[in-house]
């Protein structure tokens, strides 16, 4: 806890786009601590800000401050600790540290005044109650129960769960109760939450390595689990966690997009109890504030999130979990641009405690440290429970008719698999009915009116839909250019292809899993449920089906278009078509039946399938990790991007013009710059976007660059037209 301090001064982070911290002066009765919210005057606002110090004097004179408005909890709520991390990490990303701040806050701790306190509703005894309760049942037997049970719980009062739990049915009951003037609603104190200590399954021989080799050294380590799919990642975290919560200690597990919660959840909750929490953007705000504080006062140990629980507050932080290392879903890409994979690393350190990354499919900045000896990498090689390795086959569509995008080839192997009671999962990484409408007449092509890209047909609710900056119009009956009714698709997306399908197979459950058709709350749980109960099946989807999903009766997996990835501009677009391929594949053969993967491709020949289907992932990363090298690129060297937007291409070729002009006076050794030089896709949502790329063969002096410039950026003349970002350690450069 920190200490009360007796200053009449407090230093602040507001929360507002604005870089450094600002003094203000308190009144006389009251007093602040830093974690603590204050509202202050800003300019003609009033904001909210956090106190992350106390000075005891200051440089300015006492009439020149302006006093904080109200000081709104009375208590912090981030530790010293907390704090702490979040000025680094602002200084890393060189980003407003009130936002950065605001990243670890709940949406109404940012917003309102009050702090809604964890707690619980339930229910007490009135006098009048208690008085009754040891009497006769009489005429209401079911109220008599109730005033009995609530009569021997200590202080006469329990949870609505715990009542509901113990005597199923019984709201009614306990209303008509609340109108005799026999109980009351209470909100109780909140509780620590129960561990369960159930019984695991017996880890084999490599897990069981996997788990000592955790567990033998203390302190702040990082390990790579470099297991294949289906080798039981899961199971080792879960002993691992299992463990540091015995300890009395908390465990941080990140995963990196929402569709993966809800089944992992629920084999945390089997295995550690209620005490694991859920905390991720598809919850409400009040659900989320409750989780955030139960993890912050130590009620709960475990918390199960997405990319900014890393920021959450957690007493006696123990392990750190990063699962799917590998998935670019873990950098921030709007906003405050970080790495909740590289922000999880310093964590651990700053905690002194394990951090451990797992994936199929490493990343190259992952697998680099692992290679040098910064990481230690563990290797699970084998399926859990005797699964083999499903075999990997390349198929040549050049010459073949494609229906639907799916050839004669995989057509057939798809019927004889379902012929065979069995299941078969077809990838195509397209959602939509087609990416793009066209007129046969004159040509025209449904691009987006405000981005550099097309709208994607979207037949099942008739609209066009830009897929990047979310575009919408009804899809026209006649060509918007020439009046012609010649309106065709072209290409396939998921949508098309379920069509087709559920035709041709008419007679097997048909689950469709991609953003569309998974935008209810509970729709993707309800598809999977589905899936599991049934025998023969067709599964079809984008890549929410790459990643995390065990699928015990799928034996054949389909790759329609593989050769997106092949030929793009981006240096890391092999890697992720490369990732995302082997965790397609991993898909198949996960139960006792031997699965097969075909990966159709007009450019069978080309050596990155090769690599893949014959020697796997391992020999596809080290020979791009030597590419890399020779060619200095990231992870051998390191990287940071200058994006400027307007409405006007001039405006931002004029700023970042301007910013190079100041970057090159500046001038650090050892950091190139690059551009500016118009984004690749230039337009996006209606506005112009430029880069200029800085890239130096250490951290220390291109961070020294970024410190000078970004300090002299937000005072360029051209700024005012323009909206600016920093982002360190790019994962694309679109």
């Amino acid at each position: 806890m920190i200490g009360r301090t007796n200053s009449r001064y407090v230093r602040v982070a507001v929360i507002a786009p604005v870089h450094g911290l600002f003094d203000y002066r308190l009144d006389d009765d009251t007093s602040a601590m830093p974690g603590c919210r204050v509202r202050v005057p800003f300019g003609r606002r009033r904001l909210i800000a956090i106190v992350v110090e106390c000075p005891a004097t200051i440089d300015f004179a006492d009439e020149r401050l302006r006093t904080v408005e109200a000081v709104l909890d009375a208590q912090p709520l981030l530790a010293a600790a907390d704090i702490d991390f979040l000025r680094w990490v602002a200084g890393y990303y060189h980003h407003p540290v009130g936002e950065v701040i605001a990243t670890a806050l709940p949406l109404r701790l940012r917003k309102h005044d009050d702090a809604s306190l964890p707690g619980e509703s339930g229910w007490r005894l009135t006098e009048a109650g208690a008085a009754r309760a040891p009497g006769p049942p009489g005429r209401a037997p079911r109220q008599a129960d109730v005033l009995r049970w609530l009569h021997a719980r200590a202080g006469h009062q329990a949870t609505g769960s715990e009542l509901r739990a113990a005597l199923p049915g019984c709201a009614p009951t306990v209303r008509a109760l609340q109108r005799h003037g026999w109980v009351v609603a209470v909100e109780l104190p909140p509780r620590q939450d129960a561990q369960v200590h159930a019984d695991f399954p017996q880890l084999n021989a490599e897990q069981a390595a996997a788990l000592a080799a955790l567990q033998s050294q203390s302190g702040f380590a990082v390990t790579l689990l470099d297991g294949v799919t289906g080798s039981g990642k899961t199971e080792v975290y879960l002993r691992a966690a299992a463990a540091v919560v015995a300890r009395g200690r908390s465990v941080l597990l990140l995963v990196p997009e929402i569709s993966l919660t809800p089944q992992l959840h629920a084999r945390c909750r089997e295995r550690l109890g209620d005490t694991v929490r859920v905390l991720h953007s598809g919850m409400s705000d009040g659900e989320r504030e409750q989780v955030w504080h139960r993890m912050r006062l130590g009620l709960s140990r475990v918390l199960l999130g997405t990319r900014s629980a890393v920021f959450a507050p957690l007493p006696d932080l123990g392990l750190i979990v990063v699962d799917e290392e590998h998935d670019p879903s873990y950098k921030q890409t709007e906003g405050f641009r970080y790495s909740a994979r590289d922000m999880a690393v310093v964590r651990g350190q700053r905690a002194d405690c394990a951090v451990l990354l797992g994936t199929a499919t490493p990343s190259l900045e992952s697998l680099r440290h692992a290679l040098d000896g910064r990481y230690r990498h563990l290797h699970l090689r084998r399926r859990a429970g005797g699964a083999r390795r499903p075999r990997v086959a390349l198929v040549d569509v050049r010459d073949q008719p494609l229906q639907c995008g799916v050839g004669d080839t995989l057509l057939a192997r798809v019927g004889d698999v379902l012929g065979r009671g069995e299941q078969v999962m077809l990838f195509l990484n397209r959602r939509g009915f087609a990416p793009v409408l066209s007129c046969f007449s004159c040509g025209w092509l449904s691009d987006c009116p405000r981005c550099d890209a097309r709208q994607t047909l979207h037949r099942a609710s008739h609209l066009l839909w830009c897929h990047h900056c979310g575009a919408q119009r009804r899809v026209p009956k006649v060509c918007p250019e020439c009046g012609a009714a010649e309106l065709h698709p072209l290409g396939q997306g998921t949508e098309q292809l379920e069509g087709f399908l559920a035709t041709r197979f008419a007679d097997v459950p048909l689950i469709r899993v991609d953003r569309d058709a998974t935008a209810r709350r509970g729709s993707l749980e309800r598809q999977l449920e589905r899936l599991h109960a049934s025998d023969a099946a067709l599964l079809v989807g984008t890549q929410m089906l790459a990643k995390g999903h065990h699928f015990p009766r799928v034996t054949l997996v389909g790759v329609l278009d593989a050769d997106g990835g092949l030929f793009s501009a981006d240096f890391r677009a092999a890697e992720r078509m490369a990732q995302l391929l082997v965790q397609v594949a991993g898909r198949a053969g996960r139960g006792e039946r031997p699965g097969t993967v075909l990966i159709q491709t007009r450019y069978p020949d080309h050596p990155l399938l090769h690599t893949l289907a014959r020697d796997g992932y391992d020999a596809f990363a080290r020979q791009a990790l030597a590419e890399r090298a020779a060619a200095s690129m990231p992870p051998y060297s390191h990287q940071a991007l200058l994006r400027a937007d307007a409405t006007r291409l001039e405006d931002a070729l004029a700023f970042v013009e301007a910013a190079a002009t100041v970057a090159h006076a500046q001038r650090v050794a050892g950091v190139d710059l690059w551009g500016p030089v118009p984004a690749p896709m230039t337009r996006r949502a209606g506005r112009h976007r430029v880069h200029l790329l800085l890239q130096a063969g250490q951290r220390e002096p291109l961070h020294r660059q970024l410190r000078a410039l970004v300090k002299d950026l937000g005072a360029l003349p051209q700024a005012r037209r323009v909206r600016w970002s920093v982002d360190v350690d790019p994962i694309d450069l679109y």
